[in-house]
């Protein structure tokens, strides 16, 4: 049985309570996306006793994510760690009476209706909007609410978005955002980063535990440095939305790219269905790279410079170049499936 004196301060808070501690007990959660948004998310949804936890990344801790992803240190970097395996070892010793599940993947649309199909909530902790269209048209087609965030350089925004409730994220955010800035490109502040994850996460409570009236009705924009807020209210949906409206959803008819620059790392992503071993993987490599290998991934360093990452989910990161050809042709040559 749990203890709820764990949560005591939380219950004292009377709109929740010990009923609706008890409900948040009984509630599910998928967390996309286990860097900034994703480990601040996630510290706080296991400190508030969510009973069920799960969250996927697809990436692996570096020195430049110890400025503002708040679950990991250089002992995860030494490691090589894959942020979901970390991110996990660390919450259960945080809260060990909750179900906590992390998952070494790159969600699209092939997976994403399987990972949250027990779900109540999806929450945004992803850095792009192709991922976020995907959880967007998701949720939309399966009816679960979709609580939307972002923080860039001194800016954050987040929104709880609800099917059949509010418009959905291409209503309000129809060409993706940012204009092509991000994290790795200009940079983030890192109390951006708590300040947007905490207001999702008490828009999280309120919902999950039934308290509607209370939620925020308006996409939240800010810029902490230039102190300004800016509020949308999330009213009305675009009548030609082919999410919310027309129900074509269509980041889920067409599948991720099988290649796919990783904005400002340097990096390419090419998937591929098939899954390596990584100790055949190792010995194939050795004697024309300098391999490291770890139970979660295997990164060899070529004689040109670039760095192959190999994951066993079949995913390879060509790292030290973002021209998609020239990795491809690196891929071709070393990997050649």
């Amino acid at each position: 049985m749990t203890d709820l004196n764990r949560y005591s301060r939380q219950s004292l808070f009377s709109p929740i309570g010990e009923e609706g501690q008890r409900t948040l007990l009984e509630k599910r959660i998928l967390i996309v996306g286990m860097g900034a948004l994703g480990t601040v998310l996630a510290n706080h949804f296991v400190r508030a006793g969510i009973g069920f936890i799960r969250f996927c990344d697809r990436d692996y801790v570096e020195m430049s994510n110890l400025q503002r992803q708040m679950l990991f240190d250089e002992d995860d970097v030494a490691q090589s760690l894959p942020k979901a395996v970390a991110a996990e070892k660390k919450l259960k010793r945080i809260n060990s009476s909750i179900d906590i599940e992390g998952i070494v993947t790159d969600v699209n649309a092939k997976n994403i209706e399987s990972l949250m199909e027990d779900v109540d909530l999806v929450v945004d902790g992803t850095d792009n909007f192709q991922t976020r269209y995907v959880l967007n048209d998701a949720c939309y087609k399966a009816g679960i609410p979709f609580l939307y965030g972002g923080a860039v350089s001194s800016r954050g925004m987040y929104a709880l978005l609800i099917p059949g409730e509010t418009p959905c994220l291409r209503c309000l955010i129809p060409d993706g955002g940012s204009g092509g800035q991000t994290c790795d490109t200009v940079g983030v502040l890192a109390p951006v980063v708590d300040i947007v994850a905490s207001h999702q996460v008490v828009e999280a409570l309120k919902w999950l535990t039934g308290h509607k009236e209370r939620l925020n009705q308006s996409l939240q924009t800010f810029d902490v440095w230039r102190n300004d807020r800016y509020p949308l209210l999330v009213q009305h949906a675009r009548s030609n939305c082919p999410t919310c409206q027309q129900k074509d959803y269509p980041s889920l008819q067409y599948e991720t790219d099988e290649v796919t620059t990783l904005c400002g790392r340097d990096t390419v992503q090419i998937s591929h269905t098939d899954a390596y071993n990584l100790d055949e993987w190792a010995s194939r490599l050795e004697p024309i790279a300098n391999v490291q290998k770890t139970p979660f991934l295997l990164r060899a360093t070529l004689e040109s410079g670039e760095v192959l990452v190999l994951f066993p989910d079949g995913r390879t990161l060509v790292q030290g170049t973002e021209d998609q050809a020239r990795a491809k042709n690196i891929f071709a040559r070393y990997i050649g499936i």
